[in-house]
């Protein structure tokens, strides 16, 4: 038999897995017996010894062969271990910069839409106060309207909350926001129309020129307190004592303060829009000219000077230049006709 003849033979009757695997001392000192005999004749001789060695020991061969595939197998799966770890250390850390990146953008939103939420607010309080002044300006009742209220609102079951996403939101906001400053620009102009009402309103002659009081002496033809037969009456009188004080029925400015006839100590009014009022018979006057007087204000103290039986204050009311009946500008608060006397 020829060495390959009995190379593919020996290996040919390898059957494997074999329970007699093993690599024991005697076949490893046959192996080194071989390499070391064939330093000494040339290493020529070593593939054909190398090939008997196998003829005569096939398991131990193999065994050899399998035993180094099992070390290098290891080795490989090592590094693949190592590289495959490697590699998932890097993905989690790539995976934590982007989720602190997303806490980072998060966060930045939530302050954009706290400042927002702050602008807003300014503009909610801005607006509950102007309301409020217009409450008032307006004379509502209390209950009638009130700021401090949540308004009722609701709707049918088929509407579902869902998620509004963050562009959806700054749109709202920015809605929110225009009809806000659109809100107090109107509001503004209402309060300055109330304003202008209320002047208007203040402006006119409308309550008693003294607390406490009574007429004493109506409006037109009366008798002359004098004697001497029929006088017209330009006027109201209304009882007081020296020094109460005299009020001014309107705001307005003062045209005239001094001594006139048989006015004595007076007062003048001009309220600009027509109207004038006197305050006659004083004894002191509180005001002079060119003085802005608001109503209720006082205006002089009461007396009896000029053409006058007693203390007592004189009132009238001119509209354009014509002279009117004071008792319609007396308000609802005018009390009723006393005793006519003499002034």
């Amino acid at each position: 038999m020829s060495a390959n003849a009995a190379s593919n033979a020996g290996i040919g009757a390898v059957v494997w897995p074999s329970p007699d695997f093993r690599l024991d001392m005697k076949t490893h000192m046959a192996f080194k017996k071989i390499v070391i005999n064939s330093r000494e004749k040339g290493i020529k001789d070593l593939p054909w010894r190398l090939r008997e060695f196998a003829d005569r020991r096939p398991l131990a061969v193999l065994g050899t062969v399998l035993a180094v595939g099992m070390v290098l197998g290891i080795g490989v799966s090592a590094a693949t271990g190592f590289v495959g770890s490697a590699q998932l250390r890097a993905k989690v850390q790539r995976q934590d910069a982007e989720l602190a990146q997303v806490r980072r953008d998060a966060q930045t939103q939530v302050n954009a839409l706290a400042a927002r939420l702050g602008e807003l607010q300014a503009q909610a309080t801005r607006l509950n106060a102007l309301g409020e002044r217009l409450t008032r300006m307006g004379k509502l009742q209390d209950g009638e309207f009130d700021f401090d209220q949540p308004v009722g609102v609701g709707g049918g079951d088929d509407e579902v909350s869902q998620d509004m996403p963050a562009p959806q939101l700054n749109k709202e906001l920015d809605g929110l926001q225009q009809q806000f400053a659109t809100s107090g620009q109107q509001l503004s102009v209402l309060e300055s129309l109330l304003f202008d009402h209320q002047l208007d309103q203040n402006a006119v002659p409308s309550r008693m020129p003294i607390r406490n009081s009574y007429i004493t002496s109506g409006f037109g033809g009366r008798a002359d307190p004098f004697g001497g037969g029929a006088g017209n009456h330009k006027g109201i009188d209304f009882h007081a004592n020296v020094g109460d004080p005299v009020l001014a029925v309107a705001d307005g400015v003062v045209s005239y303060s001094g001594v006139r006839g048989g006015y004595g100590n007076v007062v003048e009014v001009d309220h600009g829009n027509g109207y004038v009022t006197r305050y006659a018979h004083n004894s002191r006057l509180s005001v002079k000219v060119g003085d802005l007087v608001r109503v209720g204000q006082e205006v002089a103290k009461a007396g009896s000077t000029g053409r006058s039986t007693g203390a007592h204050v004189h009132f009238e009311v001119w509209k354009d230049g014509v002279v009117m009946n004071p008792a319609k500008f007396l308000g609802d608060g005018a009390t009723p006709v006393g005793r006519r006397g003499r002034g």
